[in-house]
């Protein structure tokens, strides 16, 4: 049925009187008409009609027959496909030839003239599906119409070809058309060829196009703005996508992204390497739900996880990402809509760096490995050599994190003093000489690259003094803060200082794990949901004032984004916090919140359907159901070791049977009785049983998502201090078994003391006092 209840067929064909013949066939599953390659296909007065969206599919296959000359045959036909996601044009026929697409993706081109029909299938950003047939432009010699070059942009209109209008279906034999040009015709059996042709043609094709809508990879998406081909560098921020409808977890993995974005600045996921770093493998099933959860881009942190070469080889981790890896994180950002985002320290938090003998003299005080000495004979030379080699295997972004935050011991060291003493400044003159430094260097070997650090130090200095420094102009703050409530106060006076310093744009920083304890193994979903509410306050108010927070005749500053921190590590020696897996969860209510601008019950629900959970609970930090999301195994396993410690070893050493017949002192001297025993070894058995068979599986499925460096490091800390206890405990069970009872030594009461060491007895002793007398039988005098 057409959308207007017609039958099928029943508005099929229509005509057009003079020029050279033309036949327009358009099929439509889409929400508008599709426009291709700098045209819209479809005629001028036919007008654009009611909207058609997926699942129902619509076709109007309308054909148009002009009038040829003679016996010459009709131009050949062109059918053209498009539909999304990606930039790929087919032209079917006996000749084939491969150009490049958008971004690099292939475009097929087949086309045959003997034939006289073509076909082109195109995957542009429109997310629709259609297909049009229509004739090439004729020759010159065969005289001009609609056909012609010139109309190429649009189909239809006046000119010498005539012009298109419908056939009356009232009208018999064709009543109402316009009468042909006099010494033009056409072949009848040859339009009927070709009509034939087309609707063989086009019914083909309707199965195609349905088809390869569901079966063509999500990779393949063209992404909003421009390409990374461009001289400039990166691509524009995704433009907002309109709400969409959610469905099953399968058709979104090929599906487009339920984004609602509220907010209208990006949002950045932190991705810190310098501890637990996931394999590439990971990585290629994370970006696409980071991308449907409504990140932009992704800030990664290498640290020592980096293919440096050269000098600098020495600052690689034995598990480092290879220089493919580090392309291959790229290509797949790319293909997920996310921007490549690198930071790099450049100051303070520099222990993977002057760790190293070779550099130790490079640091601020001798020995502290955090913090570079910026006076230092080739600190800036190392800075130059390591941001370098950074850059080059980035050589599309837009953007470049420099750190610079937490520089303790600043000023500490000799040459900092001297220093001091000889320009009469302070410490924050000095940090931002060394900032300045930095990015005037980035910006003369990279122009147009805008930088990034956190702002920690920057907070506390004067305005005139950034403003002097010239800093604003080259870099951007990122304010970071990871309270659950916010002093919003606090916060709008720090932004008001940046904008009385000349910044024009700033970048807040939120938390979604890493930020609650160095030993955190588990993130309190509460706490971070908090966080990202009171920085949507933050920035609903800095987006209420018309000009932003300003001061005097400075310019206006505006959030370019939110960034939201998943820290590995506190530093570079610290233990791992909570793993990238475990820490989804509260990175999807995280971001959802952001773009959606609240977290309401659709939000929850929205994070729900896209995980693969029945239930969230916020307050206890739960999820039910198993879960559908990259790295679901290791968090329910580690939700089992979470439980376990809560509830397994502790309940056992709280147990009273373990306390009175199983204590220290009995394992010890082997003495117990096993009547006793018996109840509470089903209980040690059990959970000792459950620890040994969560072992092998946990270190499987970790070795899937992690190298192996992280999986026995995280096994140490979590794992085995729990393990070894409750495997001495069922040793020493079992030989208390195996006593039967009988003593194994000292018994309890009997403990022999040296008689070198007792002390002598006092006036009025009678010796010892047996077990059974009481105190009152006149054992002791006095």
């Amino acid at each position: 049925m057409w959308r207007d209840g017609s039958p099928w067929g029943s508005q099929m064909f229509g005509e057009k009187v003079g020029g050279g013949p033309d036949v327009l066939i358009w099929m439509e599953v889409s929400h508008t008409i599709l426009n291709s390659c700098g045209g819209v296909w479809g005629s001028k007065d036919e007008g654009r009609g009611a909207p058609v969206g997926l699942p129902e599919l619509a076709m109007a296959t309308r054909s148009r027959v002009g009038v040829g000359s003679g016996d010459t045959p009709p131009p050949p036909l062109q059918l053209h496909l498009h539909s999304t996601p990606a930039s790929l044009s087919i032209l079917l026929s006996s000749r084939a030839v491969i150009f490049g697409g958008r971004r690099g993706l292939p475009r097929l081109f087949v086309s045959n003239r003997s034939v006289g029909w073509g076909l082109s299938l195109s995957w542009p950003a429109t997310r629709s599906l259609g297909i049009s047939v229509r004739s090439p432009p004729a020759r010159p010699h065969r005289g001009a119409g609609v056909g012609s070059a010139t109309s190429r942009r649009g189909w239809g209109g006046s000119g010498a070809g005539g012009t298109w209008r419908r056939r009356n279906p009232a009208a018999p034999n064709g009543a109402g058309r316009r009468a042909a040009q006099p010494g033009v015709t056409t072949p009848p059996r040859m339009l009927q060829r070709n009509q034939k042709l087309l609707l063989q043609v086009a019914s083909l094709l309707l199965c195609a196009c349905a088809g390869l809508r569901l079966l063509l990879p999500r990779c393949l998406e063209p992404t909003s703005g421009r390409p990374w081909s461009e001289a400039s560098g990166g691509r524009s921020s995704p433009e907002p996508v309109g709400e969409s409808t959610l469905g099953s977890w399968s058709q979104r993995l090929t599906g487009e992204v339920p984004r609602r974005d509220q907010t209208g600045v990006m949002k950045v996921v932190h991705l810190d390497m310098k501890g637990a770093a996931p394999r590439v493998s990971y990585l290629e099933q994370l970006f696409p739900l980071l991308s449907r959860l409504g990140a932009d881009a992704v800030l990664i942190e290498y640290e020592d996880m980096f293919p440096f070469h050269g000098e600098l080889e020495l600052l690689r981790s034995p598990h480092s990402y290879s220089k493919h890896d580090i392309e291959r994180i790229q290509q797949l950002a790319a293909q997920n809509h996310l921007e490549v985002i690198p930071l790099v320290q450049t100051f303070g938090h520099f222990e993977f760096v002057l760790k190293h003998e070779k550099f130790w003299s490079l640091r601020e005080v001798d020995r502290y490995p955090s913090t570079l000495n910026p006076h230092a004979p080739g600190a800036m030379s190392l800075l130059r050599a390591l941001l370098g080699q950074v850059l080059d295997q980035h050589p599309h972004t837009r953007w470049l994190h420099v750190g610079a935050d937490e520089v303790f011991h600043l000023g500490e060291g000799a040459d900092s003093r001297a220093w001091l003493l000889r320009h009469g400044e302070d410490v924050g003159h000095m940090y931002l000489n060394h900032v300045r430094e930095v990015v005037t260097f980035l910006s003369w070997r990279h122009p147009g690259l805008r930088l990034l650090l956190w702002d920690d130090v920057l907070r506390r200095l004067p305005p005139q003094a950034v403003q002097e420094s010239g800093i604003p102009q080259l870099a951007d703050p990122m304010m970071w803060f990871y309270d659950p409530d916010l002093d919003t106060d606090q916060i709008g006076r720090i932004i008001a200082k940046y904008a009385e310093s000349g910044f024009r744009s700033l970048w807040f920083a939120s938390s979604f794990k890493g930020s609650t304890g160095p030993a955190q193994m588990w993130p309190p979903l509460s706490h971070h949901l908090s966080n990202q509410l009171s920085w949507l306050r933050v920035l609903r108010a800095l987006q209420a004032a018309s000009s932003g927070p300003h001061i005097g005749d400075s310019h206006p500053i505006r959030c370019q984004g939110i960034v939201l921190t998943g820290w590995q590590r506190y530093d570079h020696y610290s233990v791992l916090c909570e793993l990238l897996p475990v820490a989804v969860p509260s990175l999807a209510i995280c971001l959802q919140t952001l773009v959606a601008g609240e977290f309401t019950e659709e939000t929850k629900k929205t994070v729900m359907e896209l995980l693969g959970f029945q239930n969230i609970n916020l307050e206890s930090s739960t999820c039910q159901g198993d879960g559908m999301f990259p790295g679901a195994e290791v968090y329910r396993l580690i939700e089992q070791v979470k439980e376990l410690k809560e509830t397994g070893l502790k309940a056992l050493e709280e147990d009273s049977t373990a306390q009175g017949w199983f204590s220290p002192y009995h394992r010890k001297n082997r003495f117990g009785n096993p009547q006793n025993l018996e109840a509470f070894g089903r209980k040690l058995t059990k959970v000792s049983e459950t620890w040994e068979s969560l072992l092998p599986t946990l270190q499987m499925h970790l070795g899937v998502v992690f190298y192996a460096n992280t999986v026995d490091e995280w096994l140490e800390e979590h794992v085995l201090p729990q393990l070894e206890p409750l495997r001495a405990m069922v040793r020493d069970y079992q030989d208390l078994l195996q006593m039967k009872g009988k003593p194994g030594g000292a018994r309890p009461g009997e403990v022999v003391l040296n008689p070198q060491v007792m002390p002598t007895p006092g006036p009025g002793f009678r010796g010892g006092r047996s077990r059974r007398e009481s105190p009152g039988d006149g054992s002791f005098g006095g």
